[in-house]
């Protein structure tokens, strides 16, 4: 049975310079892509001749300062060997679009759904790509870093609140060791640090 890093070697030989194996970290085995336009192409023969039949998630990180802006990471797994590759390309703030792997894996299409609302990522050949999360018509991307933690107002009366959301708490606007869980996580984290 083959591993997942000769498995990414099969995967280099039929791409060539395409596909770099990156170096091991806790024993993953990541590729990156280096043509965007082809990761289809590339997931495709992941899934058709190296075995690897589930699109386990499908994320972005906004990479905010750098050029090229955005990773988009594909996590693979293999029923018939158990072995996982993660899959990796970047996409430029100009573009900003992929081709769609939701015909390669069916399950990539709320994936990609999730990716466009979040981070305003499009998807070529998507069969149904509109928000999931965020109601039509957000003009706003919820998760690139240049998002304020406090929330943007919405234009959209009677449909949402029209004013800004600020977040509930979470490891971006927690305080560690504070006395209590309300000066730990406030709704809003002002300047003065007190809570809004």
């Amino acid at each position: 049975m083959s591993t997942p890093l000769e498995l990414a070697g099969q995967l280099q030989v039929a791409f060539g310079d395409l596909v770099t194996i990156l170096p091991l970290f806790r024993d993953e085995v990541s590729v990156t892509v280096h043509a965007p336009a082809r990761i289809a192409e590339v997931c495709a023969f992941a899934k058709n001749k190296l075995g690897f039949d589930m699109l386990l998630d499908l994320s972005s990180v906004d990479q905010y300062g750098d050029d090229p802006r955005w990773l988009v990471v594909y996590e693979l797994y293999g029923l018939s060997h158990g072995a996982h590759l993660r899959i990796r390309t970047a996409v430029t703030e100009e573009s900003s679009e992929l081709p769609t792997v939701s015909t390669v894996w069916r399950t990539a299409n709320w994936h990609e759904r999730e990716v466009f609302d979040m981070m305003g990522i499009r998807f070529q050949g998507h069969p149904d790509l509109r928000r999931i999360l965020m109601w039509d018509g957000y003009p706003y991307f919820p998760l690139r870093k240049d998002f304020p933690l406090a929330g943007r107002p919405s234009e959209m009366p009677e449909v949402a609140f029209t004013r800004p959301a600020p977040l509930e708490g979470g490891p971006f606007v927690t305080v560690p060791g504070a006395r209590d869980t309300i000066v730990r996580e406030p709704r809003a984290r002002t300047v003065e640090g007190s809570n809004g």
